[in-house]
Formats: C-alpha cells, structure tokens, sequence
C-alpha cells in the first residue's frame, strides 16, 4: 500500500468511525450536554481529565469553555486536572500516580459539580480513583470512553452518563471523542445562550 494510499484510508475510516457511532452516542451526549449545562447555571463546574491524548482534550475541552467556542459569552467554570505539573509530581511522588486527579476531585469538586473522565479503553487507573472520588463527593460523572467502556463502565450510576465510542482502534476512538467534545461545547452555548431548548 502506497503512503497515499494509507492516508486516504485513514479519512475513510474516520469518517465511517464517526458515522458508525452516530447512533450510539447522540441521545447521551444530549444527556451529558444538559447535565453540565444544569451544574454550570447552578454555579457549578466541569472538571476533566485524562491521559496522554485525553489529556489534552481535557485541557482542549476546559479552554472552550472557559474561554469560548464559536460564539461570544460569559466564561464558563472548567478546568483540566491534566496542567499543574507542580501538582501532578508531587501526588504521584508523595502517593502514587493513580491519585493525581482523585485528589484535585477531593479538593476542588462539590456536589453539584461535574467530572468529564475521559479514558480511550476505560480501564486507566488513576481516571477509576477519580470516578471514585467524584461519587463520594456528590460530583456527577461524564465518562467518555471506547471499546466496551472498560472497568469505568461498571462504575457508573444512574446520575452519570456515559459517552461510549463503538471502536476498537485508539486512533478512531480519539478522533470521535474530539467530535464528541466538540458537539458538548457547541450544545452548552446554544443551551447557555437560548438558541435552543
């Protein structure tokens, strides 16, 4: 297969990854939509983490909605558990790493607040001990996963919402879960601002 050819297979099978999961996660993104949309007009926030990739579509995630998306609005409460380097080494020193988000939730999460946990496979470890604290804290989960959802799957409540991408491929799943992000910023403004209901 020539590198052509490869790319022009990895467009295709973008957008059949994307297409193909469609159906399985418009209805809970809506749900995941409305749920941070009511935590933010209640005065409370999103928090996201991840690793890696996810990472950085927590931080993608948390810029949108503090700064903007698309459209001019007041800033929204978010902030990425993936940033303050300071932070992240000394609880993976002091502690261990599968504690670096669980104890930002424990710090900064309260009832009413949101965590958007994201995890490609659904089995990271320190995403799991986050999941765990946010229950314990009254924090609502968004769990935004592929595969079969993993270990977080069985974990959530009927107050979280899971956002599962039906692929197996990190690279596909990675690229539904950008789409997914932003269809959650683009549906928090329209909320936010009455464009629709």
């Amino acid at each position: 297969m020539s590198l052509a050819d490869r790319i022009q297979q990895h467009f295709q099978d973008s957008a059949a990854a994307k297409l193909a999961a469609l159906a399985a996660m418009a209805a809970p993104i809506e749900a995941a939509t409305r749920r941070m949309v009511a935590s933010l007009k209640a005065g409370g926030k999103v928090m996201a983490c991840g690793n890696g990739g996810s990472a950085a579509d927590s931080q993608h995630f948390a810029a949108e909605l503090l700064n903007r998306f698309e459209k001019e609005r007041p800033p929204l409460a978010a902030i990425a558990l993936t940033t303050d380097t300071s932070t992240l080494t000394s609880i993976a020193n002091d502690y261990r790493y599968e504690d670096v988000f669980a104890k930002q939730v424990q710090a900064l999460g309260k009832a009413g607040d949101v965590l958007l946990a994201i995890s490609t496979s659904g089995n990271s470890p320190n995403v799991i001990e986050a999941i765990h604290t946010a229950h314990a804290r009254g924090v609502a989960v968004v769990a935004l996963t592929g595969r079969n959802g993993g270990k977080i799957a069985a974990l959530l409540g009927p107050g979280d919402v899971h956002l599962c991408v039906p692929a197996e491929r990190t690279a596909r799943i990675q690229e539904v879960h950008l789409l997914t992000i932003h269809c959650l910023c683009d549906g928090i403004d329209a909320l936010i601002l009455g464009e629709t209901q």
